[in-house]
């Protein structure tokens, strides 16, 4: 809180406090006795020993009292007189005539004059008690902390703090050239203004979580050198009604104030998702909040040399009137990286990190699809932090491993005590889908196979991609259900029951087998048709009630097909298993003796060709077996 705003609060106080003060003077002044006696005129009758009787309530402060040689009573109330006892003797509250022939001596009570300021005491602390109360209540309600900022945009100029340029960008090479646009937009406005161009008004960066969009509006601002308004999506809307309007509004004003600038907003899917989408109807708070950023982005006000970059990963859900030229004019996709942008990546993330002579960002790009920016700025750091733990000068390929590993499925629990029983049933199941693997030519190669749980998993099978393929075909997707089922596949022909270990991998065939029927058209039984919405998300009120696009017949044959698909899946991979039911026992008590195999001691193994630690599992230890009916292990 400012200074200007803490004199503002101190001259409210005093006036308040000189009002009650005003009243309360006054008041006093006002209030007398029953019988319009004064303070002086009573204490007299005391002095001079006209008392015969008298007698004090001390609750109402009411004194009752008779003067000799009267019969009637007379009553004093007077608010601000105190009672206080003469120390050596006793305190009489009421005296009658006890000693008649004495008169009413002034040291059995004394009456003082209670002065205003010692009354006013308890009022000035029940005051400033309930603006203290008051005060930390509006503190603690929002507005930046501060209660009179509620319609102020909680944001700071952030030109002063770190900056990012588009040297720290690496893997975006393309979003990087639409951006540098903008860039030289900022820098030189007047080039673009005598040939009649118009930047953009808004850029819109779509994309996964972390791929980098906030790193890439920090560049932006770093390479104009102009100032920079981060501000999140939700925090436009707060409890009170019309507070969202309000601080886009101010957002706008401060950035004009310090144009050229860029207002950046993160998440901008919190504000700008459809109106009418939910039950509020319009009058909704976050609709308001989203038509004033309309109205400030592209309205009657201009905005000249105010870009607005946002960001979302939640394209489907924006009003089209926040995503229409003259608004958002630049959609920029913002996608996964491929393996040269991740070894890119990699390479700016390992600058200040001693990497050991075995590893080779190139291998590890190529092992890493799928992996974001932030995966990757994440798998060094783990891989730094477990060279750090143990004591290590350099970070070795051992070290990105473990790291690997450990951001994919979570950390090794080897503490965990497992039955022989769950761990043949893991050996067997992960060894099922190995094995599928290896014999299906469209899937990837086996990276690792391990029996040690991690995070929620018992076991794991790691395939890594070759390539960096986009486009899916309907026989890729078709064997890897097979791979997928191979677990359960496995434990039946194996062993004497199946589990629940396969619940997952059942789940992610049937929804395959479901988008192959109604989403790619690869049955030639219900055609090239797509059924269903794309969006699994519906919006309350938007979506409520709608019934599906096709009939009830049509659903019972998608059933059926998905059946369909599934059942000659899980034939096709029990034939497999069967047709390899001896490499299958020897992946299986080969992961029983040492918990894990890496890939390429696993394609050795698949060769029969020996390979790695010398005690590999003998004839003895294998099961017998037969070509017809295998024999079943007996399990525990």
């Amino acid at each position: 809180m400012t200074p200007r705003k803490n004199k503002g609060i101190f001259t409210y106080l005093f006036i308040i406090l000189l009002a009650v003060f005003c009243v309360y003077f006054v008041s006093s002044k006002l209030s007398g006795s029953t019988d319009k006696s004064d303070y002086t005129s009573v204490i007299s009758h005391f002095d001079n020993y006209e008392v015969s009787y008298y007698r004090l309530d001390l609750g109402t402060g009411e004194l009752t009292y008779q003067l000799r040689g009267e019969e009637e009573k007379k009553k004093y109330e007077v608010p601000n007189v105190s009672i206080f006892l003469d120390d050596t003797e006793d305190y009489r509250v009421e005296y009658n005539k006890l000693y008649p022939d004495e008169p009413l001596k002034q040291d059995y009570i004394k009456i003082t004059d209670r002065t205003w300021l010692y009354s006013l005491i308890p009022v000035i602390v029940t005051i400033l008690l309930g603006i203290g109360i008051l005060y930390f209540m509006m503190k603690q309600s929002g507005g930046g902390g501060k209660y009179t900022s509620f319609g102020k945009a909680n944001l700071k100029n952030q030109a002063s703090a770190r900056k990012a340029t588009f040297k720290d960008v690496a893997g975006a090479d393309e979003e990087k050239q639409e951006l540098e646009e903008i860039v030289d937009f900022l820098k030189s406005p007047n080039k673009y203004k005598k040939i009649g161009a118009k930047v953009p008004k808004g850029v819109l960066l779509l994309g996964p979580p972390g791929t980098g969009k906030t790193l890439l509006a920090r560049a932006v601002a770093g390479e104009a050198g102009c100032p920079f308004f981060p501000i999140s999506g939700s925090d436009f809307v707060e409890m009170f009604v019309g507070v969202g309007a309000s601080r886009v509004r101010d957002l706008f004003e401060q950035a004009k104030k310090h144009s050229p600038a860029i207002i950046f907003i993160d998440e901008i899917d919190a504000d700008g998702r459809h109106r009418g989408a939910g039950l509020g109807g319009g009058h909704d708070e976050r609709e308001q909040t989203l038509n004033q950023l309309l109205v400030e982005m592209d309205g009657f006000t201009g905005n000249e040399s105010v870009i607005v970059i946002a960001a979302t990963n939640r394209r489907d859900i924006l009003d089209p009137a926040l995503l229409r030229p003259g608004r958002f004019d630049r959609q920029i996709v913002v996608g996964y990286p491929d393996v040269k942008g991740r070894e890119e990546i990699l390479k700016v993330h390992a600058k200040n990190k001693p990497l050991g002579p075995d590893v080779d960002l190139k291998v590890i790009a190529q092992t890493t699809q799928g992996f974001t920016g932030a995966d990757l700025e994440n798998l060094l750091n783990e891989a730094a932090l477990l060279a750090a733990r143990a004591d290590k000068m350099a970070i070795t390929e051992k070290d990105i491993e473990e790291a690997t590993m450990k951001v994919i499925a979570g950390p090794e629990k080897k503490s965990r005590i497992v039955t022989e029983r769950d761990k043949k049933v893991t050996a067997y199941h992960e060894a099922g889908h190995a094995i599928a693997a290896y014999n299906l030519p469209t899937q990837d190669k086996v990276h690792q196979v391990t029996i040690i749980q991690r995070g929620m998993a018992a076991g794991l099978t790691v395939t890594r991609p070759d390539n960096d393929d986009q486009h899916v075909s309907r026989n890729h997707m078709r064997e890897s259900i097979i791979m997928l089922l191979g677990g359960r596949a496995a434990e039946e022909l194996i062993l004497d029951d199946i589990c629940t270990g396969a619940s997952n991998d059942i789940e992610r065939a049937t929804k395959t087998a479901r988008n192959m029927v109604t989403r790619y058209g690869f049955s030639k039984k219900i055609g090239t048709v797509a059924y269903g919405s794309d969006n699994d998300e519906v919006f309350l009120g938007k979506d409520y009630g709608h019934t599906r696009n096709y009939s009830e017949a049509v659903a019972a044959q998608i059933d059926e097909e998905v059946r369909s698909i599934i059942d000659k899946a899980y034939s096709d991979c029990t034939k497999i298993l069967t047709d390899n039911i001896d490499k299958l026992h020897a992946l299986a008590q080969y992961l029983l003796k040492y918990e894990k195999i890496d890939g390429e001691d696993f394609e050795k193994l698949m060769r029969g060709e020996p390979f790695g630690k010398t005690e590999a599992p003998a004839d003895e230890e294998k099961p017998e077996t037969h070509e017809a009916e295998p024999e079943k292990p007996v399990t525990e």
